[in-house]
């Protein structure tokens, strides 16, 4: 496991820098992006969404000007389970591979290692996901939860 206090970086071939440095995330632009544009998550107060970020592994993709351009975020213990949740990327950087990119620097972060498991959910990338090693819900029998579609409007 590495130091969580630590930034770790990469670069990627197109210019992109990925880390995971909590000074350098753009707080304000993701929660544009989370709480505007996403499907999963509209409305969130920013105060909740600062806290989830504050509280997992939230990783930010900058373009070569230094603007943040992609995000992903993992709820974590970082030995044993994962939840990737909040992938983002700006509307102004689809198409070039970034959403690759990104999974591929989460799939080999170093605090993302040796897990029993790593869970996401995903209305429409399911082959982006696929292609990292995702699969279908083994025993979806087994999985319970409590769902609140509408708890940031209420």
């Amino acid at each position: 496991m590495c130091d969580p206090t630590a930034p770790h970086e990469a670069a990627a071939a197109n210019g992109y820098v990925f880390s995971d440095d909590p000074a350098r995330f753009d707080l304000d632009r993701a929660h544009g992006w989370i709480g505007r544009e996403s499907y999963w998550a509209q409305g969130i107060p920013r105060d909740t969404f600062a806290r989830a970020c504050a509280n997992s592994l939230t990783v930010g993709a900058y373009a070569p000007d230094g603007a943040m351009a992609a995000m992903g975020r993992v709820v974590t213990d970082r030995a044993t389970f994962g939840w990737l949740c909040d992938v983002f990327v700006d509307q102004a950087h689809r198409g070039q591979g970034l959403g690759k990119a990104l999974m591929a620097y989460l799939s080999d972060h170093p605090d993302l290692q040796g897990f029993r498991r790593m869970h996401l959910a995903t209305r429409d990338a399911h082959e982006l996901y696929r292609s990292f090693g995702f699969t279908d819900l083994t025993k979806p029998e087994t999985w319970m939860e409590i769902r609140r579609d509408d708890i940031y409007s209420r």
